[in-house]
């Protein structure tokens, strides 16, 4: 009878409950949604956590069951991803993170120090399970973090967003991103059978989003068009095979993907939808496309100019900053350029050697020269992360003993010597009001301004998903191939195909276990990022670079090992370092091989071949301005090494 009364007590409160929360918000069927959505994932969420409690971790059969619990718990968890990820994308790591340690690399590193994050969630369970002795308690403790990160989503300081429409096509704007970039790689999904009917679900739980959406706010509707696009992408994906190495990914995106990004940023403009989340820090609301170069900032490129807009002062930026790249006069023995290590007829970068040659003539330098095109699509630069601006990544190579080994004093006053370079840099010197005199920021700007136009180029690929243009067939398969089975695309993210995934505030930093030599007789003893932010999971960790270009920019990795893409390939298809039997215990890649087949390689080459971009370079300068110095007038265009 107790046990009666108690449970007819539940009922009543319950009841009540929700009676008057549908009565208070009987006009916003949008946010009942969400909370509808959000507890049943919770009791998902415990259901799994009773399960793992009940289980003997030692029976192949219960981890079994768990498994796909974990499988049923993520797919509840996509229903909801359109919101959690934005609303709170510190807490979804906890939920669904794909890493256990995270030193993060947010665009806030900036202005502060990286911290590390340790992870938690569904995807770093069922990776867990994989392990020879699981732990009871340890996988516990991974569900136990992601329940206490589910249930800040119940916050209020998160639930009254949810009241307004501003935040609606924000966060739908890092879904479609996401859809292009992160749900069909399998880069949270480690089942990768679980991915396209993951995919599947999920559309269909979003599309019920968004008429909750539209039935709410009605005057700021998603419009007949958009749904319409959504139904057909829905109807595609339904009729993939449910492999995802045999998913259409070049179709999806182009035909569906990329043409509700242009809409929903339509509508982000229609609405004068304004944002003050950092997740937005980078992307631009006027981008009509995922595969624009304007669709995110990684960084300035106008350095101490950068409220200049009239163009014909820009031009003139541009003119200084071309002849400072070329001269010879930014190094201690006017003798070495920009254009020295970053050739314009290589795309920016030095593919005649391993490494270029340092400072003293005699010595290579330890690392590869990186090319300068789409450099700007970066938060932090070098390959270890170690400059936050481009500015001060230029002063840096030009003060560097073994680069071009300059005192900022003495360069300043040579560049000043020379009276073109001067009457230039005074003219510009009113449009930095914070400056009352010529430094050497207005130098490494110009330097800056003139490199980056030439990250403003699209390539093959490009130009094929933007329009109406076609893609070589064996480039199609060979994108599909880098977006599953080859798994590039959990590293290598769109549009940039480098290490800055949605929403385009991070820089990722891999541990491949890139060897000294092409024997792989030990690893590369370069520590890379661990130089800039010590830790046991930065040591040999590098900046993810963009694989646009990379035909042209041989040879490879930080230490320009490997000389053609083919072996980039086989390294990867091996299991990187680890793969080949080198020692690298915090290797970040997997060291299964991947079992390209050689018709896959092949196709994954003139896939990167449809990523070279279609760059008008210029030429030289035919001559270097003249310095009152009479011992500079000799220097060469371009440096003599």
């Amino acid at each position: 009878m107790k046990k009666i009364s108690v449970l007819l007590f539940i009922i009543i409160v319950t009841g009540f409950t929700f009676f008057s929360f549908k009565n208070t918000d009987a006009e916003n069927t949008y946010f009942f949604t969400y909370k509808q959505k959000l507890a049943t994932f919770q009791t998902q969420q415990s259901m799994l956590l009773e399960l793992i409690e009940k289980s003997d971790v030692t029976s192949a059969k219960d981890i079994n069951d768990i498994q796909q619990e974990i499988n049923r718990t993520r797919r509840i968890l996509k229903s909801i991803d359109i919101w959690l990820r934005y609303l709170e994308p510190v807490a979804y790591k906890k939920i669904n993170g794909p890493l256990p340690v995270e030193w993060e690399t947010e665009v806030f590193e900036k202005f502060e120090k990286p911290y590390k994050r340790e992870g938690a969630g569904l995807t770093l369970a069922e990776t867990y399970l994989d392990e020879e002795t699981i732990e009871k308690q340890k996988l516990k403790g991974l569900i136990l973090e992601s329940i206490q990160a589910g249930n800040i989503y119940s916050a209020d300081s998160i639930t009254v967003e949810l009241k307004s429409p501003n935040h609606f096509f924000l966060c739908n704007r890092l879904f479609i991103l996401n859809l292009a970039a992160i749900y069909t790689t399998g880069f949270e999904c480690p089942d990768t059978s679980s991915v396209i009917p993951e995919l599947q679900s999920m559309l269909r739980d979003v599309y019920t989003t968004y008429l909750s959406f539209n039935a709410s706010f009605q005057k700021m509707p998603l419009n007949e068009s958009y749904l319409a696009t959504f139904k057909k992408m829905m109807e595609f994906v339904n009729n993939q095979p449910s492999a995802y190495s045999l998913f259409d990914h070049f179709t999806f995106i182009k035909k569906y993907v990329n043409p509700l990004f242009a809409m929903n940023q339509e509508l982000i403009r229609q609405y004068h939808v304004s944002s003050k989340s950092y997740v937005d820090y980078s992307l631009t609301k006027t981008s009509t496309s995922i595969f624009s170069k304007t669709l995110y900032n990684g960084q300035n490129a106008k350095g101490i100019f950068l409220r200049v807009m009239d163009e014909t002062v820009l031009s003139e930026i541009d003119r200084i900053g071309k002849l400072l790249f070329y001269d010879p006069i930014l190094s201690g023995n006017n003798k070495r350029s920009c254009i020295s290590c970053h050739q314009s007829e290589n795309f920016f970068t030095d593919t005649t050697k391993q490494t270029a040659v340092q400072f003293n003539q005699v010595d290579k330098l330890e690392r590869n020269s990186p090319s300068l095109i789409n450099a700007p699509y970066n938060h932090l630069l070098m390959l270890d992360g170690k400059h936050i601006s481009m500015k001060d990544q230029a002063l840096a190579v030009i003060t560097n003993p073994k680069e071009m080994c300059a005192e900022e004093k003495e360069v300043l006053k040579k560049v000043l010597s020379c009276k073109e370079y001067k009457n230039a840099l005074k003219d510009l010197l009113k449009y930095t009001p914070q400056e009352k005199e010529i430094t050497l920021e207005h130098v490494t700007s110009a330097l800056t301004f003139y490199y980056s136009k030439f990250s403003k180029y699209y390539a093959p690929f490009d130009e094929a998903m933007n329009s109406d243009k076609t893609l070589d067939p064996e480039a199609t398969r060979g994108f599909n191939v880098f977006m599953s089975k080859a798994q590039c695309a959990t590293c290598h993210f769109v549009p940039q195909f480098n290490g800055v995934k949605p929403p385009y505030v991070s820089s990722e930093f891999e541990v491949l276990g890139v060897p000294e030599d092409s024997a792989f007789k030990q690893i590369s003893d370069d520590k890379g990022r661990y130089e800039i932010n010590a830790a046991t999971e930065t040591i040999h960790a590098f900046r993810t670079g963009t694989v646009r270009n990379a035909d042209k920019t041989k040879p490879y990795m930080h230490n320009g090992v490997f000389t053609d893409l083919n072996q980039v390939i086989d390294f990867y298809d091996a299991g990187g370092g680890s793969g080949r039997g080198l020692k690298v215990d915090n290797q970040t890649l997997s060291a299964d091989s991947l079992h390209l087949t050689q018709t896959e390689k092949k196709e994954l080459i003139q896939f990167i071949k449809s990523l070279t971009e279609n760059i008008t370079f210029e030429s030289a300068p035919e001559k270097l301005p003249s310095s009152t110095i009479s011992a500079l007038n000799d220097r060469k265009v371009g440096g003599a090494y």
